[in-house]
């Protein structure tokens, strides 16, 4: 089993080989991520083909979408999921999670930020895990301004216990974050945690679908950005999830701000694809690899 001593030493090491600045982006080793949740329909049905597909393509990162009520990977022990992602070449530096306030059928969810938290941190250190992040609010955790306070403080604490484990807590946006409440934004108050235990995911798409600039995100928060979620939005009135290349966002532009941003890792997510999704994040990563990096 991966001890915390002995992941701190690997993780610390791996931060230095693909740390992602404008600097580093024609590295022939850059790690090039994939959000499982792009894929979580055949992740349910064959986690090992599935990521045997998403290595074939080319992707030799993947961040989790799952780990929730079971306490596990895709179904697996994290000692298990560990080894089948070195059996395909793949590692898995960030993984999502639940605040865990609201209940299922009646029941507390275990694994998440207020259930069993530090079980899941073991988890995560054996799996490799560098960064925990704060996935998604349901509407009854984010009714107001004092919802979104108490989600700063659960980060805030969450947080405390990730990094003396040698993990980064984040927090993943989506929209929701940017619905102005009396001229304040209640991603601000996210923002308004500790800067050191607390770091922001930022998903490109929906930042530009609530009529945020990402760069004017990026440089009024230096150094809050370490993950993004490479998803472009088309050009229709839907506004619509498309492949990374295929839509309106200037991935370019963003990514020359990495340095500011302090991007380490990037993951390319499509929530719906229009056929198999296979073929999506094989145009994105064809995208990417012409001309991102």
């Amino acid at each position: 089993m991966t001890t915390r001593r002995t992941f701190l030493k690997s993780a610390s090491l791996l931060s230095a080989a693909f740390l992602m600045d404008p600097a580093d982006l024609n590295r022939k080793k850059s790690l090039i991520g994939l959000q499982l949740y792009t894929v979580r329909d055949t992740m349910q049905k064959d986690v090992a083909g599935t990521l045997a597909k998403v290595a074939a393509i080319g992707y030799n990162s993947v961040e989790g979408a799952t780990y929730t009520g079971s306490q596990k990977f895709y179904g697996l022990s994290p000692s298990d999921f560990s080894k089948l992602l070195k059996a395909h070449g793949l590692v898995m530096r960030s993984s999502h999670y639940r605040l865990g306030e609201v209940k299922e059928k009646d029941e507390i969810v275990k694994g998440t930020m207020l259930h069993d938290w530090d079980k899941a941190i073991d988890d995560a250190a054996e799996v490799g895990i560098k960064y925990m992040v704060c996935a998604w609010l349901d509407p009854n955790e984010r009714k107001n301004f004092d919802s979104y306070k108490y989600v700063a403080e659960q980060l805030n604490i969450a947080g405390e216990k990730c990094k003396k484990a040698g993990i980064q807590m984040c927090y993943h946006n989506h929209d929701f974050e940017f619905v102005m409440q009396d001229g304040i934004y209640p991603y601000d108050i996210l923002l308004g945690t500790d800067k050191d235990l607390v770091k922001m995911e930022m998903d490109l798409y929906w930042v530009t679908k609530a009529g945020i600039d990402p760069i004017d995100l990026i440089k009024k928060n230096p150094g809050r950005f370490p993950l993004l979620h490479l998803k472009d939005m088309d050009a229709t009135p839907q506004h619509a999830f498309t492949e990374v290349g295929n839509g309106t966002i200037n991935f370019k532009n963003i990514l020359a701000n990495s340095k500011t941003a302090g991007v380490k890792y990037f993951f390319v997510e499509q929530d719906i694809c229009p056929g198999s999704p296979f073929d999506s994040i094989a145009k994105s990563i064809s995208y990417i690899k012409k001309n991102l990096l």
